[in-house]
């Protein structure tokens, strides 16, 4: 039985579904079907935007610790494997909302870091269990994303934190009913995947780079990123619809 549940609920919108009980842990088999989804995703430019999300009571609880005995480090099944999948979906050329449904634990509060937007249930909790389990993550991209001090209070402490605090800490940007989550994750979704591609994707690409260049190489990249958007035909497309006063018809051309 498949633990990953591929859809296309709506134009242009890929939904991930983890249904791994009792946990929804990745294993190294699924990580394996996880990542050969993300490279057709990628080629497909019909998608213009991904959900991830987990069935039953969690988003996700990361790396299957059943698997502990057979890692070799940078091996096949080590940590390292589960690393490459999580930069394949912050790397990934379209937009990935996160839909955590409940508890994103450890490799899971990792996989919701990945993400370019977080939005969770009302129940939902995260936890940074690396030091509950003699290990380390989410070191990089949490102070990133909600600064060091609450990424210290998380990481160095092993606690759950709630969604109440996760909304405070910026670490999500809503908060939704239990049953109201998918159906706002997917109007989410819906309205990215209308807006104009190039545009997007050109987006994402320099926001994932804006803390580490400086003023001088931020300007340079955005003019490479801008002269192609200004000769675009979705460029085009965009002025027409404004001054008609009605809505574009985008065309990634």
């Amino acid at each position: 039985m498949s633990q990953l549940h591929v859809s296309r609920p709506r134009e242009g919108v890929v939904l991930i579904e983890i249904d791994a009980p009792p946990s929804n842990a990745l294993n190294f088999g699924t990580r394996k079907v996880f990542e050969a989804e993300l490279d057709a995703i990628e080629q497909d430019f019909a998608v213009r935007c991904v959900i991830i999300t987990g069935r039953g009571a969690g988003f996700c609880a990361g790396d299957d610790l059943r698997e502990v005995g057979k890692r070799d480090g940078e091996g096949p099944t080590g940590l390292g494997q589960f690393g490459r999948l999580l930069d394949k979906i912050e790397r990934l050329r379209t937009p990935v909302i996160a839909a955590v449904n409940g508890y994103a634990i450890g490799g899971g509060l990792e996989l919701a870091l990945c993400c370019d937007i977080r939005i969770a249930s009302e129940k939902a909790f995260f936890l940074g269990a690396g030091v509950n389990v003699g290990l380390m993550a989410s070191v990089y991209r949490l102070p990133r994303l909600i600064g060091v001090g609450p990424a210290k209070a998380m990481l160095l402490t092993g606690t759950r934190t709630s969604a109440e605090t996760a909304l405070r800490y910026g670490l999500v940007t809503a908060l939704y009913p239990a049953d109201a989550l998918m159906s706002e994750a997917l109007a989410l979704a819906e309205r990215i995947a209308t807006r104009a591609p190039l545009s997007v994707e050109a987006s994402k690409r320099m926001i994932g780079q804006a803390f580490d260049l400086t003023p001088d190489e931020a300007g340079a990249a955005s003019g490479r990123e801008l002269s192609v958007l200004t000769r675009s035909s979705d460029h085009k497309e965009g002025v027409r619809a404004f001054l008609a006063k009605s809505e574009p018809r985008f065309t990634r051309s």
